[in-house]
C-alpha cells in the first residue's frame, strides 16, 4: 500500500517537474515559491477547515449527550481556529514584507507617465 501511494504520488507530480522548465536559480527559487503558495497554503488552510469542521460536528453532534466527546470537539475546533489565525497572521506578513521592500518586483510601476487630460503649456 505504501509502495502504491508513493509510485502514484512521483507519477502525478512528474509533470509539475516537466513543466518547470528550470533553467537557473532564479527560475528554482519562484518555482519552489510560487509551488509553496499555489499548492501548499491552500492545503494548509485545507486541513484547518476540515479540523474545524469535525470538532464542531464532534461537539454539536457527536457530543450531544457526552461531556467529554463534547470538549474534545470543541479543543478541535479551537485548533481549527488557531491553525487559521496563525497562517493568516503569517501570510499578512509576509506580503506586508514583500510590498514594503518590493521582493520579486523589479520592474517598477507599470501603465506608463499617468496623464492629466488637459493639454499644459503649449
Amino acid at each position: 500500500m505504501k509502495k502504491a501511494l508513493i509510485i502514484s504520488s512521483l507519477a502525478l507530480a512528474l509533470p509539475l517537474v516537466s513543466f518547470a522548465a528550470i533553467s537557473n536559480i532564479s527560475d528554482a527559487g519562484s518555482f519552489i515559491i510560487n509551488t509553496i503558495n499555489n499548492i501548499l497554503v491552500p492545503v494548509l488552510f485545507a486541513i484547518a477547515f476540515i479540523v474545524f469542521l469535525w470538532g464542531a460536528f464532534q461537539a454539536f453532534i457527536l457530543g450531544a449527550n457526552s461531556d467529554e466527546v463534547k470538549t474534545k470537539g470543541k479543543n478541535l475546533m479551537l485548533w481549527g481556529l488557531i491553525g487559521f489565525v496563525v497562517m493568516l497572521s503569517v501570510w499578512g506578513l509576509v506580503n506586508i514584507l514583500t510590498g514594503t521592500l518590493s521582493f520579486g518586483n523589479s520592474s517598477g510601476p507599470t501603465g506608463g507617465v499617468p496623464q492629466a487630460g488637459v493639454q499644459v503649456g503649449g
